[in-house]
């Protein structure tokens, strides 16, 4: 009895990091168009994966975050609230474009001077993050870039800027 309960168990476990295996292939070759479409400049098949409300969202609430933590009074607080949509929209407009991300790009070895990292080095560099995401982080370093899957595709939807900046060699 103990014997087929054990190979229960083993059996689900094998399927489960299967399930978390095929997702981070599956989404390596939208992380590797997106890395390319960023290295090459290309505008069209960058805006294909990211999703730009995501990424605005995140903004938006970063700009939240920062005014709490500044300590102003209420009037101010909520002149902040206000204010953090259209700003976030601005933001995002001016940031939200293969040149913004081009250290990224050049930090998982996208650069013209390096063949190109495959799909399997690619999906090795994700780590399943739960709700159909994953993210993309070298070994044991920090989240990156985060991908959430939109039907057949991987979309650019959050990126850690902090950590790009503790992090990114040249």
């Amino acid at each position: 009895m103990r014997i087929k309960a054990l190979l229960a168990l083993t059996a689900a476990t094998l399927s489960l990091s299967a399930c978390a295996t095929v997702d981070r292939l599956d989404a390596a070759g939208d992380v590797h168009t997106l890395l390319t479409a960023i290295r090459d400049r290309d505008r069209a098949t960058f805006d294909a994966h990211v999703d730009r409300p995501a990424l605005k969202g995140e903004i938006e609430a970063r700009l939240m975050a920062e005014a709490r933590s500044r300590k102003v009074d209420d009037k101010w607080a909520a002149v902040a609230a206000v204010l953090a949509g259209p700003a976030a929209d601005l933001a995002g407009e001016a940031l939200i474009r293969p040149e913004t991300f081009r250290a990224a790009a050049t930090y998982y070895g996208y650069t013209p001077d390096k063949p190109l990292p495959g799909r399997v080095a690619i999906a090795g560099s994700l780590r399943p993050i739960g709700n159909g995401r994953v993210c993309a982080a070298k070994k044991d370093g920090p989240c990156l870039l985060t991908f959430t899957r939109e039907g057949d595709t991987w979309r650019l939807s959050g990126f850690d800027p902090e950590a790009a900046n503790l992090h990114f060699k040249r």
